[in-house]
């Protein structure tokens, strides 16, 4: 009879052990990663018209801004042509005082945008 229970006691332990666990994920359905609502670290959120939002850092002493979609991101060097101005091709980002316009193309564009101060 001793030797019945012995599978039994092992399967309990570890059920036990492993529901302990919180990395483990039971969920079939699960795709396993976690969506990352946070501001990237260093960066500078906009909030803009529409509800419309992205981050930027300011990278090399204020001559590049990082922009960063939630699906990509992008450097944009500082323009020749004054101050607060970046671009790279298409995308030209301007920061005049507490109002900032984004410009991506034809297809994207962020008006009104003031950075968000951290709560």
């Amino acid at each position: 009879m001793y030797f019945h229970l012995k599978p039994i006691l092992f399967a309990i332990t570890l059920a036990a052990l492993l529901s302990a666990c919180s990395s483990i994920n039971l969920n079939p359905f699960s795709t396993g990663s976690k969506e990352n609502a946070r501001t990237p670290q260093d960066a500078i959120t906009y909030l803009c018209e529409g509800n419309k939002q992205f981050h930027v850092r300011m990278l090399n002493n204020g001559n590049e801004a990082w922009l960063i979609y939630p699906d990509h991101e992008v450097s944009l060097p500082k323009s020749s042509s004054g101050a607060g101005r970046y671009s790279s091709g298409a995308i030209s980002l301007v920061i005049n005082g507490d109002e900032t316009t984004l410009n991506d193309g034809e297809k994207i564009a962020y008006t009104a945008c003031k950075a968000q101060t951290k709560k």
